[in-house]
């Protein structure tokens, strides 16, 4: 179970470049959203059949995800975005939505987890995430031992 989640948790980031072409907004004026750039999940699961929903939102490429999977299926929506301090206008290509959405990131320390995210104002995926230290894109194949002795303990 853990390696094939862990495959399904990298596959979030995966949408980096599968999806890169597709954006073409600039970028944000205010890039130092501490929410973006990082893997943020809303819960470790129980068990293979345990759903997670998945954030994740990049800079490089304005795009993002919301995901929400079990080890055995999973749905997704990409959405463009442009943030500028907390505020995120999301478009959804896929069906032409637009939405206005709260971001807030902060590092916390509650039931283990490094980092908070609240979500206000999103018609897809849920209220809070949490992420740890190592899930910066980028830095997801240094995170990888880490992930897998996480996702581990889960049963």
């Amino acid at each position: 179970m853990t390696k094939r989640f862990l495959i399904l948790v990298v596959a979030a980031f995966a949408v980096y470049g599968g999806a890169k072409w597709r954006s073409h907004h600039a970028r944000s004026a205010d890039e130092s959203t501490p929410a973006l750039d990082r893997l943020w999940v809303d819960h470790f699961p129980a068990n293979p059949r345990d759903e997670i929903s998945v954030f994740l939102a990049l800079t490089d490429e304005p795009i993002g995800i919301f995901q929400t999977a079990s080890q055995w299926r999973g749905k997704y929506e990409i959405f463009q975005h442009e943030t500028n301090g907390d505020e995120a206008r999301i478009v959804y290509p896929a069906t032409g939505e637009r939405e206005t959405v709260r971001i807030r990131a902060r590092k916390c320390d509650e039931n283990g987890w490094e980092y908070c995210l609240e979500v206000k104002g999103a018609s897809r995926g849920v209220k809070k995430y949490y992420s740890m230290e190592g899930w910066e894109v980028g830095s997801i194949d240094a995170a990888a031992p880490k992930l897998r002795s996480v996702f581990a303990t889960s049963k």
